[in-house]
């Protein structure tokens, strides 16, 4: 059963038009990426989906009884607070100390337990952030823009580390990402948004589609690297309209 769909979604705020009919649709297990430029709505559309805001007109559709984890693009902590990883995870209250264990097992960092929050490092303290949000073991994990402020190796540690939480845990992953240099290739889909769905397909059929490079360039500034994993099986892609699966890739390359 789908997890989650939007259908014809717009949102508008005054005469700001900021998402104009937009649909999509997240199935159980898969991973999908949402890429754009800044103001094209994506912060928009994820606090549509996570029930923070409501459309102008169109509909959102979640699956009855679905659990859902979200990743900020940061949070402040104040740094003279001691508070340790565990207690962190464990806040307001209910999570056992095996259940915040497991969940740092999940994003990585099984060695952080004990850690005071103040000493994480940001790469650690994002992981940390991604430890909270599996522990009601969601079955969809949405992420705004997580590896913003991350280097590089950082981000793209962090994407893999995604996937593994994908295998692992069976959940579907939705990820909004200002990085256009670092897309994770095992990503079901990409989409492109620009207000409205642009396009979308692969990393590999959304980096040749027209729309994406009218955005974006044909530059190394534009160009999607793409980190390459082994699939079962090989669909068909689309772009615009149609739903691509993963296919079989080869080692990285800009």
């Amino acid at each position: 059963m789908t997890l989650i769909t939007a259908e014809n979604v717009s949102v508008s705020y005054g005469a700001n038009r900021v998402l104009h009919d937009v649909s999509l649709a997240v199935e159980p297990g898969e991973i999908v990426t949402v890429v754009g430029p800044n103001g094209s709505g994506k912060t928009t559309l994820l606090r549509l989906l996570i029930g923070a805001a409501s459309p102008s007109s169109g509909r959102i559709t979640r699956k009855p009884g679905l659990r859902i984890g979200y990743v900020p693009q940061k949070l402040h902590i104040d740094p003279t607070l001691p508070i340790t990883v565990d207690r962190f995870l464990r806040l307001p209250g209910g999570t056992t100390r095996s259940a915040s264990a497991a969940a740092l097992e999940h994003a990585g960092v099984p060695d952080l337990s004990h850690r005071q929050m103040s000493a994480l490092s940001g790469g650690q303290f994002q992981r940390v952030l991604l430890a909270r949000a599996l522990i009601n073991t969601p079955d969809l994990l949405l992420l705004d823009e997580a590896t913003q402020g991350l280097d590089q190796p950082g981000s793209a540690a962090f994407y893999r580390q995604i996937e593994e939480v994908r295998q692992n845990t069976g959940c579907a992953i939705l990820m909004i990402s200002h990085e256009l240099h670092v897309v994770m290739a095992a990503s079901d889909r990409v989409i492109c948004l620009n207000g409205h769905v642009c396009c979308q397909g692969t990393p590999e059929t959304v980096s040749a589609a027209p729309e994406y490079r009218a955005l974006f360039g044909t530059g190394t500034g534009g160009a999607l690297a793409l980190y390459r994993h082994e699939h079962d099986h090989t669909h068909d892609e689309t772009c615009a309209h149609g739903h691509a699966a993963p296919d079989k890739q080869t080692e990285a390359a800009e």
